[in-house]
């Protein structure tokens, strides 16, 4: 069945950012109920929101701008979550703690866009590499600074670590979206455990050497000796 285009009245001069969030939260919508980016096309997206599809090109150059905004505009609420969990936590790592569980719970709560958002083809120079470059992974990458600076982590390469750092709320955050029926226990402190884990154990690492045998650095930590 043929789904006609809703009447739309003409937006009145200078409302074209107000027919740009309209496109947006119409593909946003068609990318929650079909789970899939491939089945959202310009045509579905202009009759969602009631206008020609030359309408949607005035606003985006094609379907992959439109999905890398869309994108975009996940990232922007992330970080927005992300920085509003951090204002009552008392240290820098409590800070960086709780921006990696501020990820994870973001995800759980928006599976589908998560997945288009993070685990899709990205593009050098898109929305959304610029979207990572300028918010939520600056923030985070702000927040390692800060503890090299406070001397709480080794001075190194911040980006790396924010990197490293990112990869595993990223891994947690996928694998309870797209395997939640594994016995993690309680989520939270799966995730909590993770985490701190992860923050904490960038201490033990930077003051460890890289070569050193795994059996030497177990005797190194807990001062006692594995043979015999």
């Amino acid at each position: 069945m043929t789904v006609e285009p809703m009447k739309r009245r003409r937006a009145a001069r200078g409302c074209g950012d107000h027919l740009r969030d309209e496109i947006l939260d119409a593909t946003t919508d068609l990318l929650l109920t079909t789970g899939h980016a491939k089945a959202v096309s310009i045509r579905a997206v202009a009759q969602r929101v009631g206008v020609t599809p030359p309408s949607i090109y005035l606003h985006f150059a094609d379907k992959d701008a439109l999905l890398d905004a869309v994108c975009a505009r996940y990232f922007e609420a992330l970080d927005a979550v992300m920085q509003q969990m951090v204002r009552d936590q008392p240290t820098t790592m409590d800070r960086l703690r709780a921006q990696g569980l501020a990820y994870i719970r973001f995800a759980r709560q928006n599976p589908e866009l998560y997945r288009i958002a993070t685990m899709g083809e990205g593009r050098p120079g898109s929305d959304i590499e610029k979207t990572l470059n300028t918010s939520a992974f600056v923030h985070l990458q702000s927040t390692v600074e800060t503890l090299m600076a406070e001397a709480v982590y080794p001075p190194g390469d911040a980006t790396a670590v924010a990197l490293e750092l990112w990869t595993v709320a990223h891994g947690i955050a996928a694998f309870v979206v797209s395997r939640p029926y594994l016995p993690f226990g309680d989520v939270e402190d799966f995730a909590d455990r993770v985490m701190r884990s992860a923050c904490c154990g960038q201490i033990i690492t930077g003051a460890i050497p890289l070569d050193l045998p795994p059996q030497q650095v177990v005797e190194l930590i807990t001062g006692r000796s594995t043979d015999g």
